[in-house]
């Protein structure tokens, strides 16, 4: 191949942040209803991919390997501050065992879709079911996070970013459209009225708001995740690798998990502005997953790859019905269960704002469960889907 025309690390990031800012800013300027049924991240990732293939930008670079080393645990951290574990079980109580349930139907229906469609599939597309997992258990950010710590291929990750756009398409408008079946499935769960006043009285009075950043919040994030990036990194050098899943990357992301988590509990997670840099964050790294993928590769394997993701979220769909049975749990509770992981941040709150406004606070925390849980479970699912490998 011939040398890309632009190989200089701050041109590389220039068209990476570029094409991520574009995207945004046509979403919020034009008022496209293409952006409702397609978001921005599909685009983030799939314009690099061609820039790369077509000789724009390198496929292979040593800036990509620093934002590996470096963006994706500050993101992390960043993310994982705004977790409140006690505040989501104390409002939703069993709501959350739902939600968790259908992670564990994640985790199951990953190995059986995977299954089907393997024979189709090249011979590490387990880990993109394993990235896939990441983003269907917690949300964007954990995806890219198990990407990287499996190694990943870009093309196997653009197969589970399509993956992920294609089932939201339909998965979405189910979990919005539930909100008509609420009769039929409280007679289904028996869930009482007393039970629903109470959620929602107690979702209005939850506040999540940390104000307006300030420059030095900014530079305490920043000092806090590359700090936490380089502990983790030390310990994670140290540790014997089990492969194919436990490889120092793969621990290095666990660690970097739990020092999050930790910091969850402490006035770190008061610091403002967290959320939003992380997410930006994010987006440079998905456009850079993009910029290292193969566009043939994509084509040949998407139709198999989206067939077993959808043979996948049917069984999470399962799980999460007789969670809800069990335990039960409202219509409304149960759909922003299987938000909070299939959507993440990102779609729990539209689908809480559809059942109830009320409920939207409370739907942001029951994300950011699934970003907590979400690089460990989704590992073990790599790992199931590796041994049919």
């Amino acid at each position: 191949m011939h040398q890309a025309l632009i190989t200089d690390s701050a041109g590389i990031l220039f068209i990476l942040a570029g094409n991520a800012a574009l995207w945004f800013f046509l979403e919020k300027k034009t008022g496209w209803k293409l952006f409702s049924f397609i978001p921005p991240l599909l685009f983030i990732y799939i314009l690099p991919a061609f820039f790369s293939n077509l000789g724009l930008i390198p496929g292979k670079s040593g800036v990509y390997d620093w934002m590996g080393g470096n963006l994706l645990p500050l993101f992390l951290v960043l993310l994982l501050l705004d977790v409140d574990v006690r505040g989501t079980i104390k409002v939703m109580g069993r709501g959350v065992f739902v939600m968790l349930i259908g992670t564990l139907g994640v985790v199951v229906g990953a190995p059986v879709g995977y299954a089907l469609v393997k024979g189709w599939l090249g011979p590490e597309a387990w880990k993109g079911f394993g990235a896939l997992a990441g983003s269907w258990i917690g949300g964007t950010g954990n995806m890219a996070a198990v990407a990287e710590g499996l190694g990943t291929s870009g093309t196997d990750f653009g197969l589970a970013v399509i993956a992920d756009n294609v089932v939201y398409l339909v998965w979405l408008p189910l979990l919005l459209q539930s909100k008509n079946m609420a009769r039929w499935f409280h007679r289904f769960t028996g869930v009482s009225q007393d039970h629903l006043d109470r959620l929602k009285t107690a979702a209005a009075g939850l506040v999540v708001e940390k104000g307006k950043p300030a420059m030095r919040h900014l530079l305490y994030l920043i000092a806090l995740g590359l700090g936490v990036a380089y502990l983790a990194g030390m310990i994670a050098s140290a540790i014997p690798e089990i492969p194919p899943v436990l490889t120092t990357g793969t621990l290095k992301i666990l660690l970097v998990t739990t020092f999050g988590l930790m910091l969850s509990f402490s006035p770190a997670k008061r610091i403002p502005g967290s959320h939003e840099l992380a997410m930006a964050l994010v987006y440079l790294f998905v456009a850079r997953m993009g910029a290292k993928a193969t566009v043939a590769g994509l084509a040949g394997q998407a139709v198999p790859f989206v067939a077993g993701a959808y043979v996948w979220i049917f069984i999470h769909g399962v799980f999460i019905l007789v969670a809800a049975r069990l335990l039960r749990i409202d219509v409304h509770t149960a759909a922003i269960a299987s938000a909070a992981n299939i959507g993440g941040a990102a779609s729990a709150p539209v689908v809480a704002a559809y059942h109830d406004e009320r409920l939207v606070p409370v739907s942001i925390l029951m994300a950011l469960i699934g970003y907590a849980v979400g690089n460990y479970a989704a590992f073990l699912t790599a790992y199931l889907c590796s041994l049919l490998a």
